[in-house]
């Protein structure tokens, strides 16, 4: 008995192996996807999502065959144009198909359609980076010049109507604390979710930042009175102010009272009941941190001559 079962088991197997072995006709339903638009266009709809073929395999080409996550790309790299029509004709993604089936799998039918799209023109422009980075700095340290970022601008490519609205591309925001050296960081560029056609030619930038510890010194500088008339007269009280000046040690050595000009402006007086005049910096070094009058109003007496 166990003979003959084993035997009827062996004649079925081999049965079914050489049914699998002969060739079949079967229907299926391949999804499509489209790739490779046009760099200077953009495809706003899909004619087509799914296209039905039949099929001539052998039955274990077709056992093997997942018809159901089956996708099919169509390359959209030589569409065709017709005046301001595109398409692909039916020849061409035939072929398409074909090349993405088995060897062993012949394509006999498919949709007969020509595919039509619709493209919009993409248009590029240059514009600049602005960093969102936040730089808290520890005390006595200040940054020796303005942030740097490479690259300092990108090209957007998009609809002219999404474009257009754009001056500019932030980074994401970003918070550096108790700083004292300095800092290099990689930062993401960041675009509205209503500017999802838009592409942007960097996906990050880096912002760099150089960090030196300052020292502070006090400058005496005399006061300068501008715009005074030849008969009059005007001191001021007092006739010689102090600067606090905030640089790197290097520099703050290097300051002497001939680099910064302090003024009053006699043509400024409108009012003689106020005996009060507002000091100016009008020069200073370039490359300070910051220079600040410690007065910054003088008491003043006219006397025309």
């Amino acid at each position: 008995m166990k003979i003959f079962l084993l035997f009827l088991l062996c004649s079925g197997a081999a049965w079914f192996v050489s049914k699998l072995s002969e060739s079949y006709t079967s229907s299926a339903t391949f999804d499509l996807s489209y790739i490779n638009a046009p760099d200077t266009l953009l495809l706003v709809n899909t004619p087509k999502e799914m296209v039905d073929v039949k099929l001539r395999a052998s039955g274990f080409q077709f056992l093997g065959f997942n018809f159901k996550n089956k996708k099919i790309r169509i390359d959209l790299d030589k569409v065709k144009t017709k005046g301001f029509t595109y398409f692909v004709p039916q020849q061409e993604y035939r072929k398409q198909i074909e090349r993405q089936l088995s060897n062993t799998m012949e394509l006999i039918e498919m949709d007969s359609d020509t595919l039509f799209f619709k493209f919009k023109r993409l248009y590029k422009k240059k514009v600049p980076v602005v960093p969102r980075l936040m730089v808290d700095l520890a005390q006595n340290f200040m940054l020796e010049n303005s942030l740097r970022v490479t690259p300092d601008s990108v090209t957007i490519t998009g609809l002219k109507e999404d474009i257009d609205t754009i001056s500019n591309i932030r980074t994401e925001k970003k918070l550096l604390t108790d700083v004292t050296s300095s800092f290099s960081e990689k930062m993401a560029l960041s675009k509205s979710n209503g500017l999802k056609f838009v592409k942007l030619s960097e996906q990050k930038v880096k912002v760099t930042g150089k960090v030196v510890r300052f020292s502070e010194k006090v400058i005496d500088v005399p006061v300068t009175v501008i715009n005074l008339p030849k008969d009059v007269e005007l001191r001021t009280f007092p006739n010689v102010i102090s600067i606090l000046c905030k640089a790197k040690i290097e520099q703050l050595k290097k300051l002497e009272t001939s680099d910064f000009k302090l003024v009053v402006d006699y043509n400024s007086i409108n009012d003689h009941s106020n005996k009060l005049l507002r000091v100016n910096l009008v020069k200073s070094p370039k490359g300070l941190h910051s220079a600040r009058p410690l007065d910054v109003e003088v008491e003043y007496i006219l006397k025309r001559q």
